[in-house]
């Protein structure tokens, strides 16, 4: 097998989906700048838009995420061109 292959950072880091507000453990080697308190123990933390606590497929529910505001920017956008 060869030698140094695997990353050298690979730890336990916090998944937190946003728009759920759920957080998950997973040994991982994601970069992260955050961190996040869980039991007294401090983990880097991982944010998510969607995971499978928020994902349709998974959670059965259609449930719209906009995290971004795309939305309005749209709607602003094109305002102009609505009938009155």
């Amino acid at each position: 097998m060869k030698k140094d292959t695997h990353p050298k950072n690979y730890r336990m880091v916090a998944f937190k989906d946003i728009s759920t507000d759920d957080t998950f453990l997973v040994r991982s080697c994601a970069d992260t700048k955050e961190t996040i308190d869980i039991d007294g123990v401090e983990y880097p933390l991982y944010k998510l838009e969607i995971s499978s606590k928020s994902h349709p497929f998974y959670t059965g529910k259609m449930k719209f995420v906009d995290s971004a505001g795309r939305i309005d920017k749209f709607k602003k956008k094109f305002a102009k061109f609505a009938k009155k």
